[in-house]
C-alpha cells in the first residue's frame, strides 16, 4: 500500500531489511515483538551507562520504528529496553537467530507459554519414549485412540504413562478412568499449584492406576486433566498455562513429565495435546523431544491448517530438527471406501510434507548426501499414512471397560502393529 500502512505479516521482514549491513554496540541485541504487535529493542542493562551504544541503539530504534509503522515503538515509549540479564537470558530459549543481521535475534512476547518458534533436542536414548497425540481439528479420535494405545501397550508389557494435555477438553480422563478411581488432583492442579510452589504437594496424588489393567504384564499410570473433584476447574484453567519465576510455561511441562517419569520408570509416555494451532500446543510436539503423531481427516481444512504449521517450520529453517519426530495419521478411514481415500489421503500427506519439509533433491540425487527425500510410495516415510478406521463403537463414545476387542481389531488392526514398530526405534514397512 502507498499510504504507509504496514501490516504484522510484513513488519517483520521490514524490520530485517532496515538492520542489513548495520553495526550492532552489543554482543546480543533482541528485537522483541510484544503481545500488541509492537516490536522494541531489549538489551542488558550493564551497557546502560555506555553513553555510545546508547546512542548507537537508539538509532537503531528509530530505524526499526520507521520500517515497521504501526507496529514499532510508540513515541511516548522509548524503543530500547535495558534489562537485567536474569530476565534477558529467559529470551533464549524462546529467541530465534536473524540470519541477515550478525548479533540480533527474535523473540515474540505470546499471552500464553510455548511456541512454535523453536525445536528442542531429541530425547536420550535410554530414557522413556515420549509420544503426543495431536491434530489440528478436534473429533478424530485422540482421547480413544491414547486409551487403546494404552491397552495394547500394558497388555503387552509396557509401562505406560498417560497424561492429558487436552485440558479445555478433557475427555481421556473419563475414558480410561472409572468411578471413584480418578485421583485426589490432576495436571491443573499441579501447574497452578507449581506456580506458588506447591507442586511437590500435587505430583504425590495426581496419578491413578485403573482397575482394566490390574493383571496385565505391563502397567497403565494415568495423570488426568483434574481430579476427583475439578473445584474451581475454570479458574484454575485461566492460569494454568502462565511462565514461573525462573521457568517459561514448556519446561515447567518438561519438569512435570520428568518428575513423573522418575516416580514412575515408565517405557512410553503418551501426551494427548490439545488441539489447534494454539501455542499451548506447540510445546507438546517441539520442546519436551516427544516425537507426534498427527492426527488428520481427509478435508480441505483439515489440510489448510496443517499448511500453516508445516510452512512455519519451513520458513523458520526448523525442517531438518522436527520432520523425523512427525508420523501422519489417517484417523478415520472409511472401511467402505479404504483404497480410493487412503489413495487421496496419501497424495494430500506427500505434498505437504514434500512442499515444505523435505529437502528439494535434484535427479539423480547425489549419491551419498545428506538429502531428505521421500517418493509418494515409500512405504514407513513420515507421509505414509497410518490407518485407524472408523467404527460405530467408538463413535459412541465408549469407555475403555467396555471396549470389546472385535471393535479394536476393526479400527486398530492396522495402526497398533505399525506404532509397535516406531517404539522399536525403525521406520519399518507399513
Amino acid at each position: 500500500m502507498s499510504d504507509g500502512f504496514v501490516s504484522f505479516d510484513d513488519a517483520r521482514k521490514r524490520v530485517v531489511e532496515a538492520l542489513k549491513g548495520t553495526d550492532i554496540p552489543v554482543d546480543r541485541l533482541y528485537l522483541v515483538r510484544n503481545m500488541y504487535g509492537k516490536v522494541r529493542i531489549s538489551v542488558s542493562d550493564r551497557i546502560e551507562g555506555d553513553e555510545a551504544a546508547r546512542e548507537s541503539l537508539q538509532n537503531l530504534a528509530l530505524r526499526i520504528s520507521n520500517a515497521a509503522g504501526a507496529h514499532g515503538h510508540s513515541p511516548d515509549h522509548t524503543g530500547v529496553l535495558f534489562v537485567p540479564d536474569g530476565l534477558l537470558k529467559k529470551l533464549d530459549d524462546r529467541c530465534e537467530a536473524i540470519t541477515e543481521v550478525n548479533g540480533a535475534y527474535w523473540a515474540e512476547r505470546l499471552a500464553v507459554g510455548g511456541n512454535w518458534w523453536t525445536v528442542g533436542a531429541p530425547r536420550p536414548e535410554g530414557r522413556a519414549q515420549r509420544w503426543t497425540l495431536y491434530s489440528v481439528k478436534g473429533g478424530v479420535g485422540r482421547s480413544t485412540t491414547a486409551a487403546v494405545l494404552t491397552w495394547h501397550l500394558a497388555r503387552r508389557g509396557e509401562r505406560v504413562l498417560v497424561v492429558d494435555l487436552d485440558l479445555e477438553s478433557p475427555g481421556l480422563s473419563s475414558a480410561m478412568l472409572g468411578e471413584g478411581e480418578k485421583p485426589d488432583f490432576g495436571v491443573v492442579d499441579w501447574f497452578v499449584e507449581d506456580l506458588v510452589g506447591q507442586g511437590e504437594r500435587v505430583v504425590e496424588n495426581m496419578t491413578a492406576i485403573p482397575a482394566w489393567a490390574r493383571g496385565f504384564e505391563g502397567e497403565a499410570i494415568i495423570a488426568p486433566a483434574h481430579g476427583c473433584d475439578p473445584g474451581e476447574y475454570l479458574a484454575k484453567l485461566g492460569r494454568v498455562y502462565m511462565d514461573g519465576k525462573d521457568d517459561p510455561w514448556a519446561k515447567r511441562l518438561d519438569r512435570l513429565l520428568r518428575n513423573l517419569e522418575t516416580r514412575f520408570d515408565p517405557t512410553v509416555v503418551l501426551i494427548e495435546s490439545r488441539s489447534g494451532l494454539h501455542h499451548t500446543a506447540a510445546a507438546a510436539i517441539t520442546d519436551i523431544g516427544a516425537e507426534a503423531l498427527l492426527f488428520a481427516s481427509d478435508s480441505e481444512s483439515s489440510w489448510t491448517d496443517y499448511d500453516i504449521l508445516f510452512r512455519h517450520w519451513r520458513d523458520r529453517d526448523l525442517a531438518a530438527k522436527i520432520r523425523d519426530r512427525l508420523w501422519i495419521v489417517s484417523a478415520l478411514t472409511p472401511p467402505d471406501d479404504e483404497y480410493w481415500y487412503l489413495e487421496r489421503f496419501r497424495e494430500r500427506a506427500w505434498d505437504l510434507f514434500g512442499k515444505h519439509l523435505y529437502d528439494e533433491v535434484p535427479s539423480p540425487a547425489v549419491p551419498g548426501g545428506e538429502e531428505v527425500f521421500f517418493d509418494l510410495r515409500d512405504e514407513g516415510a513420515p507421509h505414509d499414512p497410518l490407518r485407524i478406521y472408523w467404527e460405530r463403537a467408538f463413535a459412541a463414545g465408549a469407555t475403555l471397560d467396555r471396549f470389546e476387542k472385535a471393535a479394536v481389531d476393526l479400527a486398530y488392526g492396522a495402526f497398533l502393529p505399525c506404532f509397535d514398530v516406531l517404539i522399536g526405534g525403525s521406520r519399518g514397512a507399513r
